[in-house]
């Protein structure tokens, strides 16, 4: 069996990552006081040789020594602290130029080929438009959005206990989207044309023993699009995560890569409810979990598309 099929057999077992997964964490003791205190010279001054003055003499050259050493020592110690600071810093002007993360020092810094630069602004550009109740196109996509998850059903108007059937929290739409912005609707959207047989499986929750008080669909939806453009650092000038670096890769090949990855977390995160069998109050952690898988799997040699992803494999079109 080659190295790529065994990758894609994902379990949901497994699903959560955690097996075979260690945690390396060191730790520096510091010290609170130096270790010795301040030597003491002696100003008597006797020209005649005494072994056990010299001896003294001796004792104070060494603990000077290692005072000053001690000394010496703590300040390397404070400025790379410092430095450390710096380059951690989000808004610092070292992070700026040399744009790249802790836990990938070793690479060089993201240069964006045009084709990647065009995507990437493009994709921002999406991330800027809020949702607004009162334009027409808005309403009209929240309209196609009922029409794709409920085909054989009249469409409510705007204001509607129905909405709450998809898993809206209220009987207004508009209210729910908040930090989502207009593209967690283009999202759903996506999803519903581009795989609708697992957007119908989540939207009806037909898949696995359901809890008695779920996630709302349309909502966790939302939530899904916001968690996405936070690990793929979008917001930056240029990506620095390891995820944030491979997707602008994936963007390159794909200029969907995005919406795509969406539908994949989307599935993943249902997943990952089942195996946990999850309830509402849950559904931050599940978000989280799923969002560690993604990063892991982001980060795999092999992976050129989105589709090669092993959780891509769990969509239904």
């Amino acid at each position: 069996m080659s190295m790529t099929n065994l990758r894609r057999r994902l379990h949901h077992g497994d699903v959560d990552g955690r097996k075979n997964e260690h945690v390396d964490i060191s730790s520096v003791d510091s010290l609170n006081e130096p270790l010795l205190g301040k030597s003491s010279s002696d100003t008597g001054g006797s020209e005649v040789y005494d072994p056990r003055r010299q001896d003294l003499w001796d004792d104070d050259r060494k603990k000077e020594q290692l005072h000053w050493s001690f000394l010496f020592s703590n300040l390397i110690a404070q400025w790379a602290q410092w430095l450390a600071n710096i380059i951690v810093g989000s808004g610092s002007l070292f992070g700026r130029l040399f744009p790249f993360s802790l836990d990938n020092q070793n690479s060089s810094p993201m240069y964006l080929s045009p084709l990647q630069e065009d995507r990437l602004n493009t994709l921002r550009s999406r991330l800027q438009i809020p949702f607004d109740g009162s334009r027409v196109e808005h309403q009209d996509a929240l309209r196609q959005l009922w029409r794709l998850a409920y085909p054989n059903r009249d469409i409510p108007p705007l204001k509607s206990e129905l909405w709450k059937e998809m898993g809206w929290q209220g009987t207004d739409p508009s209210t729910d989207f908040r930090g989502g912005g207009f593209i967690s609707l283009e999202n759903l959207i996506f999803f519903a044309r581009n795989y609708p047989g697992s957007f119908q499986a989540l939207l009806n929750k037909v898949q696995g023993q359901r809890a008695d008080w779920e996630y709302p669909f349309a909502v966790a939806g939302i939530n899904i699009s916001f968690m996405l453009i936070q690990m793929l650092d979008l917001q930056s000038s240029v990506p620095s995560s390891k995820s944030g670096v491979r997707f602008v890769e994936l963007l390159g090949r794909d200029e969907n890569a995005f919406d795509h990855l969406y539908c994949v977390a989307f599935r993943l995160l249902d997943a990952q409810w089942l195996v946990k069998r999850a309830s509402y109050m849950e559904f931050n952690e599940v978000l989280k979990s799923t969002r560690t898988q993604l990063e892991r799997e982001l980060v795999l040699e092999d992976v050129l598309e989105v589709k090669d992803l092993p959780s891509y494999t769990m969509l239904d079109k």
